[in-house]
């Protein structure tokens, strides 16, 4: 292989093709695991108004029962309620995938705590989904609330119908919020720029915003997100990387294979 060949690769490639390959097809079993497991709904539509309900009630004794002030006021400028359902949209699963390809090409010492951590996330979701299905507050315009998203994309809102790949109803935790804080904190660990640090710090309070704003999340489902994201690190470091310290630990400099 040339030299400049065999740079880029090691550059592009950090531990080779097979590696690459490996980590690809684990992070898409995962994924598509996931997205199947959540969507397996049977008869549960009664219990997920229930569960929401049950928030609301909740919420409201707790005296913070905002997302309906949130949502008008967002709405209230177009330019906040279109930005936010953009973002709903599009920052998920974009943002998400292209921030671990990043890691992964130019962190990727780090990668493999992160990808752990992401795994045993979405492993405690699935667990809420199926033990707490909950409807999102958008199908409940009774209290004020509206699909932005659908308003926004101009395509029909969904009529709470759950597939094999989709399941209105798994809002509890919110893995937007989940993501983000995982992503966000790691960044912040990641880069150097101060301004860089500064961003990402606030990218998981952004999310929160939108998924608030738009009308698919409760703040419990927002702090149940959260609260996965913590355990998920806390697992990821106490329990994986301790296995696997040279692997599994989180860091810039040690090298990792996995």
């Amino acid at each position: 292989m040339p030299p400049l060949l065999a740079k880029l690769q090691a550059r592009m490639l950090p531990r080779g093709w097979l590696d690459a390959l490996r980590q690809l097809v684990l992070f898409a079993g995962a994924y598509y695991l996931y997205r199947i497991v959540r969507g397996i709904a049977d008869g549960r539509t009664v219990d997920a108004y229930a569960h929401a309900r049950d928030i609301m009630s909740i919420e409201r004794g707790l005296h913070i029962f905002a997302e309906p002030s949130v949502q008008a006021w967002a709405s209230s400028k177009s330019w906040i309620i279109d930005s936010a359902s953009w973002m709903y949209v599009n920052s998920h699963f974009t943002l998400t995938i292209s921030s671990l390809v990043f890691i992964y090409l130019f962190r990727n010492p780090s990668f493999y705590f992160i990808r752990n951590m992401f795994c045993i996330a979405m492993g405690i979701a699935l667990v809420g989904y199926f033990a707490f299905p909950t409807a999102p507050p958008r199908f409940f315009p009774e209290w004020g609330f509206q699909d932005s998203v659908a308003q926004f994309t101009g395509l029909a809102p969904d009529n709470g119908s759950v597939s094999e790949l989709f399941n209105p109803f798994a809002a509890v935790p919110s893995m937007h919020v989940c993501f983000a804080l995982m992503l966000g904190l790691s960044f912040v660990r990641l880069v150097e720029s101060v301004w860089l640090k500064a961003l990402w710090a606030t990218y998981p309070l952004i999310v929160t915003f939108v998924v608030i704003a738009t009308g698919n999340h409760w703040w419990i489902d927002a702090f149940l997100g959260g609260f996965t994201a913590a355990v998920s690190a806390v697992a990821a470091h106490w329990l994986l990387a301790r296995v696997r310290p040279e692997a599994w630990a989180f860091t810039r400099t040690a090298e990792a294979t996995a």
